[in-house]
């Protein structure tokens, strides 16, 4: 019996590479990163259902590491910009946004 590719390697890694830089955009890439997890995860347990029919495991092993670490740190961003909005305030934090860019 020929092995056949689990499917979706290729997209696990578009959305964990596009979910970094969502990072900065207040933590919004932890939507993406999370679907490239949860499809990893799923993706290897169809693989460990019947380890004998694929056979590009290591690529899923790989985004699904990708994916977990964009996701911690995209989660820790997010804990960030809400700590930050909670100890200074948004109308305070739209204050220095301005002056920031009255400056450039």
């Amino acid at each position: 019996m020929e092995k056949q590719p689990l499917q979706y390697s290729t997209l696990i890694y578009i959305l964990a590479i596009i979910s970094l830089p969502l990072c900065c955009c207040g933590g919004f890439g932890i939507i993406t990163a999370g679907i490239a997890f949860f499809i990893a995860r799923s993706e290897l347990n169809k693989f460990y259902d019947n380890p004998d029919a694929y056979s590009n495991q290591d690529n899923i092993y790989t985004g699904k590491i990708i994916a977990l670490v964009v996701l911690i740190i995209n989660a820790l961003y997010m804990v960030y910009v809400a700590y930050s909005i909670y100890t200074i305030g948004w109308s305070e934090l739209m204050r220095q946004s301005e002056e920031m860019m009255k400056t450039y």
